[in-house]
């Protein structure tokens, strides 16, 4: 983005940046989460547990990648250390059940985290609507398919 686009932002670009730098660093603990939670899911119908846990898991990666563009192009960087992603987070990492059959609270777990995940990008949408037209559509986009996500999974039930 151009530094005109960055002078006339409506809102906080460092409060913006640390905005998405938190929900980015939520994004690469959901990828981790599901994807563990895949690898490791047992019992009838693991397969398809395991295979609606992989999708999710990919978008959560898509996500992140989308985010981490969106932080360089509005001039910051995204959170490096893997150390760190808890730590400057929006909420602890999302802890999959120790039952690895137990697909009610493997649903639970995933509703939570994307419920979670709603809420974050729904406060960016508001901060961002009317004011950051290019953030505002990335962090709708996101938040369609987190709302999908959550869906998917309660659907399970």
């Amino acid at each position: 983005m151009g530094d005109k686009f960055r002078k006339t932002s409506g809102v906080d670009l460092k409060e913006l940046i640390a905005d998405l730098n938190r929900a980015y660093c939520d994004e690469w603990l959901a990828f981790y989460a599901y994807t563990y939670a895949a690898q490791v899911v047992s019992g009838k119908g693991a397969e398809d547990m395991e295979e609606y846990l992989k999708k999710v898991a990919g978008e959560e990666l898509e996500h992140q990648g989308e985010l981490a563009d969106m932080i360089v192009k509005l001039g910051g960087m995204p959170t490096v250390s893997l150390n760190d992603l808890e730590k400057n987070g929006n909420g602890p990492y999302p802890m999959p059940p120790k039952k690895t059959d137990d697909y009610d609270k493997i649903i639970d777990f995933v509703t939570e985290a994307e419920a979670g995940a709603i809420d974050v990008y729904r406060k960016i949408a508001k901060k961002t609507l009317g004011k950051e037209d290019v953030v505002y559509q990335l962090v709708t986009h996101i938040l369609g398919e987190e709302v999908n996500h959550e869906e998917m999974f309660e659907n399970l039930r």
